[in-house]
């Protein structure tokens, strides 16, 4: 491991690289990308036609996607390309659009949207135009970041071949993450998505966490520093974060904002940690852009550019040469609804999911993991052979239990009848005590894969114990 920067704080961090990352070769190069993106004209229009926060630029040819100032009477106003139409220009407004009047001047910005980044952003929350906004001095930031990357070619991915141990023993042990995949949670309203994700981030082993909390509450966000992520998990981490109030234009952009910043990390050769609460967000304010801008709407009125939006921010992460970022999303389920056209979309997009259930959160077992109808598609490839095999065993198990869960509650359960219930029966205790965990309590791999190992042991000496059949007489059976 090799010293490869330091935050304000004396945080030091580590990542794996054979040699820095940016050199000055590095640095010319992204100089000179920047100079041939830049606009050689003054591109300048005039507002036609102001609705919601949808403005209508005349006299304006830039492409989608192009950043520009309004002059208002009342100050300068940012807004961004999102459409065009009929020969003018569709614009989202990047804040609040009182004061917007006809022919007020539009100018467009120079070169393509970039974001400062560095060492410096370590232990510091900044918002969706990269100001810091925890009443610190502003971070020393010497490079810039494209906003709008391309995903890493496929051939250029590494194989998830290691895990990246997140701290939480129900999901290193069950459904283990390897580095550079996407898991999804998803979960409704009040189930412990807020306080997973600050157990994740102090007690995870990656090199950096990347948080971005979109369109949350003001309040939220506060109680997530203080009380979840804390001050040991801020000293590693870079927070985003763009509040419910804030334009739809600003919460689209901060989620590629952060991403940005993860890759900056990802280049410099750290294991990166990539957290967004939530995509459900993301997709209702590219809902009200799209909507705005006139596009028709589809399922649960999202427009088509809400699904091609997901893919190319999700590709992002994953693992290359130099380092990883590993992504976890959470998605608001309506309803409970994980069958929900958006959900269902994020689903396709993902190497996995976790589903906390409102069942098990209002039994007070927590982090309410519902490991039966989550999955990890890369935990076999990253785990030893016999920590499979005792996870398939805690799952057959946990199926059996609930399939007969509503017979002990009535008292119908007869011992004896059924040596596979009775191995349910009297290993559930076990297996809660392995899935429930304190969130100030962290828990290494090493550990939850030997707690998992002594859990599938439990469940033999149990199983030969009563007589019940293992799973590969049950396999002989069937042939």
């Amino acid at each position: 491991m090799a010293e490869n920067g330091q935050a304000g704080a004396g945080l030091t961090v580590e990542c794996e690289v054979a040699e820095p990352a940016i050199g000055s070769g590095d640095v010319f190069t992204q100089v000179a990308r920047e100079v041939a993106g830049l606009i050689t004209e003054r591109i300048r229009g005039r507002i036609a036609a102001v609705q919601g926060l949808r403005v209508t630029a005349a006299g304006l040819p830039v492409p989608v996607g192009a950043r520009c100032a309004i002059e208002s009477r009342s100050g300068t106003v940012g807004a961004e390309v999102v459409a065009l139409q009929d020969g003018q220009a569709v614009l989202s407004v990047l804040g609040d659009a009182t004061g917007l009047a006809p022919d007020d001047p539009v100018e467009c910005l120079v070169g393509a949207p970039a974001v400062p980044v560095g060492f410096d952003l370590l232990g510091r929350v900044i918002d969706a135009r990269g100001q810091a906004i925890d009443g610190r001095p502003a971070p020393v930031l010497n490079l810039r970041y494209p906003l709008y990357a391309d995903p890493p070619a496929a051939m250029q991915r590494c194989p998830i071949d290691r895990p990246l141990p997140l701290g939480i023993r129900s999901i290193d042990g069950l459904l283990t993450a390897g580095c550079g995949q996407r898991l999804g949670i998803f979960a409704g309203t009040g189930v412990g998505k807020s306080v997973l994700m600050g157990m994740i981030c102090r007690h995870t082993q990656a090199d950096v966490n990347v948080v971005a909390l979109v369109g949350e509450r003001g309040r939220e966000v506060r109680d997530f520093l203080d009380n979840q992520l804390g001050t040991a998990g801020l000293r590693r981490s870079v927070v985003v974060v763009c509040t419910s109030d804030e334009a739809p234009a600003l919460r689209v952009r901060a989620c590629f904002h952060a991403t940005a910043v993860a890759e900056f990390f990802r280049d410099q050769g750290c294991q990166v940690l990539f957290m967004m609460d939530s995509l459900t967000r993301l997709a209702m304010a590219q809902r009200q852009i799209g909507l705005s801008a006139g596009e028709p709407p589809t399922a649960k009125g999202y427009p088509p550019s809400t699904f091609a939006l997901l893919p190319r921010l999700l590709e992002r992460a994953g693992r290359t040469a130099r380092g990883s970022i590993t992504g976890i999303y959470t998605v608001l389920v309506e309803g409970d609804d994980i069958d929900e056209p958006l959900a269902d979309a994020v689903r396709g997009v993902l190497d996995g999911h976790i589903w906390l259930s409102r069942r098990l959160a209002n039994r007070g077992h927590y982090p309410a993991v519902d490991v039966l109808n989550s999955i990890s598609r890369v935990a076999e490839a990253v785990v030893e052979p016999e920590q499979t095999r005792a996870a398939a065993q805690v799952r057959r198990v946990l199926a059996t239990w609930n399939d007969i869960e509503d017979l002990v509650s009535i008292g119908a359960y007869v011992p004896g009848a059924n040596a596979d219930y009775d191995v349910a029966v009297q290993t559930r205790d076990a297996i809660d005590r392995f899935l429930q965990q304190d969130r100030e309590t962290g828990c290494t791999f090493a550990e939850s894969a030997a707690a998992l190992r002594a859990l599938g042991e439990l469940i033999e000496r149990t199983r030969a114990r009563l007589g019940a059949r293992t799973p590969a007489q049950s396999a002989g059976n069937a042939r």
